[in-house]
């Protein structure tokens, strides 16, 4: 897939394999009927050009009677698919809305069915039904509702501690509606690809039965019908099984394909990407050879052709620090991810200059240069590290793979890195999990593990807007101290004017993907601008005022 925009290939080849069945299914029944069910004194016969796959011990066309049986497969199929999910859907769901005590008691439950093998289970109920059409689609599908319970309660609860959830039922708002409205909603695409997938497996259960005996009875035949048939002449006339089987491949297949495409479609990040290489605009002069770093015409664009970041040039000097203003969708980040070369493989990244020192970011770059040489502090803390792993191998992750240095020897570094930005009992810090650290240190061990490898750029993405006012000082405290005492140049990233004037050297000012001003920061805390942007965000920006509380209204 070239784009998110577009239909994944898989998908595209789902749909139009499953028109084909379908077609298959409606049209069939009408013109082979008679070919699939009359009787002939052809028994038997062999491949030829009037019967592809020879005929049975009754004279009837094997490829027909399977072409045929297309539509009531795909039908009982369907119609246990549909009483899987449904019941499942509304059991599990309803399931983690109930009060503590009766939401244990049916989790349980469902735990103790799902413990079954379902086409166990399914054998059960048939045998209890007897054979037949309905009675094999009822086994299969009350036999599903226990997987698609668990499934459906599991996303559920991951739901219903949103807040909008909460206020819902703090406005007693009843629970069907809170459910109908509110959850599943939010469950309905995971759900709809596992429903696409789980298909497959229900036209096989369903042809199992019917071959065992406990589905289909004659003179009905599904592709499990037509199969059991074969059996008897398969050392004789083994192409006898040969078409049912082709079918129920093709129809397995077509399952898996739709359910993988809708996947890649409702969930594009899914899709693993590389990085994309910008390509090289028409040529120009550097404008600052003596930069440590340098963007000419930086220009980003989707797909589609919106652009994203039109014609941006900067440069930063060693040891400088550059900050980037505007307010939300201007282009900030965009810009610092395409110096970093972390954007989306479908995005469009062209520039005529984009170089970090001697290191040429239009061309190959090393993964070893790039993960050393820039480092990157994101916007939220709890999201940059994996809750799954311990602090200590994220952490010296880079130390290890790109600096070649062992375990012992990075966890030491990691250490004194941490020590370095005030984060108490480094050694601690390293055997716990990401949760157990405030908002405060996970953002200091993020300015260490960048700072490890001594990079020539720092990328810092609004590093403060997720953190309180106090903590931010530290943070901003900690940059100080790394560009004072590391000389490290920097690229910091912000919508707060105050937190850019009193860290930054120089501004630039975004809005709309194009820089519209640049400034010194003294100018900007001066509120001596230009553009009316500009002073549009400075008007913004909160003034407090301190009150002398000696003085008392008289």
């Amino acid at each position: 897939m070239s784009d998110t925009g577009r239909r994944p290939v898989s998908l595209v080849v789902g749909i139009a394999m499953a028109a084909v069945l379908v077609l298959v299914a409606v049209v069939a029944p009408f013109f082979l009927t008679g070919a699939a069910t009359g009787l002939t004194d052809q028994v038997r016969q062999g491949p030829s050009s009037l019967h592809w796959f020879g005929t049975d011990q009754f004279g009837r066309d094997i490829l027909a009677r399977a072409l045929v049986a297309t539509r009531l497969t795909l039908i009982m199929a369907v119609s246990a698919t549909v009483l899987s999910v449904v019941f499942g859907v509304v059991v599990g769901g309803l399931a983690v809305l109930l009060p503590a005590r009766p939401r244990e008691a049916v989790l349980r439950c469902i735990d103790a069915f799902v413990a079954f093998p379902p086409f166990i289970l399914a054998l059960v109920i048939a045998a209890i039904l007897g054979p037949g059409t309905w009675s094999a689609v009822t086994a299969i599908g009350v036999a599903g509702i226990p997987s698609f319970a668990r499934l459906s309660s599991t996303m559920s609860a991951s739901v219903i501690t949103k807040d909008f959830v909460v206020t819902a039922r703090l406005l007693d708002v009843r629970w069907p509606a809170i459910f109908s409205r509110h959850v599943l909603p939010n469950i309905l695409g995971a759900l709809l690809m596992v429903i696409t997938s789980s298909f497959a497996l229900t036209l096989l259960e369903i042809s199992s039965l019917s071959f065992l005996g406990l589905g289909v009875q004659s003179p009905q035949f599904d592709y499990g019908r037509v199969l059991s048939e074969a059996l008897a002449t398969i050392y004789v006339q083994p192409w006898g099984a040969v078409a049912p089987s082709i079918l129920l491949v093709y129809a397995g297949i077509t399952s898996m394909l739709v359910g993988d495409g809708l996947g890649a479609r409702l969930n594009p990040s899914s899709v693993v990407r590389r990085r994309p290489r910008p390509s090289r605009t028409a040529a120009q002069s550097p404008a600052h050879p003596d930069a440590l770093m340098e963007v000419n015409n930086l220009s980003v664009s989707t797909p589609e052709g919106k652009v994203l970041v039109d014609s941006v040039s900067l440069s930063i000097a060693p040891g400088e620090v550059l900050g980037l203003v505007g307010e939300s969708g201007s282009g900030k980040s965009t810009t610092a991810m395409a110096i970093a070369r972390l954007l989306p493989e479908d995005l469009s990244v062209h520039a005529s200059t984009l170089r970090l020192d001697d290191l040429d970011l239009l061309g190959e770059p090393s993964a070893r240069r790039l993960a050393t040489e820039i480092g990157l502090i994101y916007q939220d803390p709890g999201t940059t590290f994996n809750p799954a792993l311990r602090m200590g191998p994220q952490l010296t992750e880079t130390a290890r793979v790109h600096l070649a240095k062992k375990r012992g020897e990075a966890e030491r570094s990691m250490v004194a890195a941490l020590a370095d930005v005030q984060v108490r009992d480094a050694d601690r810090r390293m055997r716990q999990y990401p949760h157990e650290l405030s908002g405060g240190m996970l953002q200091r061990a993020t300015i260490a593990t960048a700072m490890l490898s001594n990079p020539k750029l720092v990328i810092a993405d609004e590093p403060t807007t997720a953190l309180d006012v106090t903590v931010q000082a530290q943070v901003l405290r900690q940059f100080r101290r790394i560009n004072r005492e590391s000389h490290t140049a920097m690229l910091f990233i912000s919508h707060d004017i105050a937190v850019v004037t009193e860290l930054c050297d120089r501004v630039l000012v975004m809005r709309h993907g194009k820089v519209v001003e640049e400034l010194r920061a003294a100018a900007l805390k001066a509120g001596d601008v230009s553009h009316p942007y500009t002073r549009q965000l400075l008007d913004a920006t909160p003034a407090f005022v301190r009150v002398d509380p000696k003085r008392t209204e008289t």
